[in-house]
């Protein structure tokens, strides 16, 4: 095989160029034990991603609203604990946040079906700090959920 062919365009991707040879990877979330499409399926990262953008943008405006009275340099960090507690509380309970709720999504860990709060604080943190949650596997779980050894799926 060609290094080029290996190593892929940088549109593509090297698996896509592996794809092409041949190579079977399966689908996201197959290794997991997880269907591939319906309900328990893995969550895609858009909606994901949209998830969040609505949980922070609810923290975001209960800071503004309640705690800043207005919009001060505190509010980003104040809307940063809320969103630490809320979600250490809501994944911690019911398994999804509102903004996970809103779209079908919840957390889940793939033993128990569950998430215990401890599990729920270490993902929480984690996911805070953004860098662990911006590291993903190739199955799309970021590294926030592979430490908290948690996943989410869809509804």
């Amino acid at each position: 095989m060609d290094k080029r062919r290996a190593i892929g365009s940088w549109l593509s991707g090297p698996r896509a160029a592996l794809e092409q040879e041949g190579a079977d990877f399966g689908y996201r979330g197959q290794q997991l034990g997880l269907p591939e499409s319906g309900p328990g399926s893995l969550a895609g990262p858009g909606r994901r991603l949209a998830a969040l953008a609505i949980d922070w943008g609810l923290c975001l405006l209960i800071a503004y609203g309640l705690i800043t009275d207005g919009y001060r340099q505190a509010t980003g960090n104040w809307a940063l604990l809320i969103f630490f507690v809320l979600s250490v509380l809501t994944v911690g309970t019911i398994g999804c946040t509102p903004g996970k709720r809103l779209l079908g999504l919840r957390v889940v860990v793939l033993e128990t079906g569950t998430v215990s709060p401890t599990r729920a604080l270490v993902r929480s943190a984690l996911l805070c700090l953004a860098i662990p949650a911006l590291v993903w596997d190739r199955d799309g779980r970021g590294f926030h959920d592979r430490l908290a050894r948690t996943v989410e799926v869809r509804i």
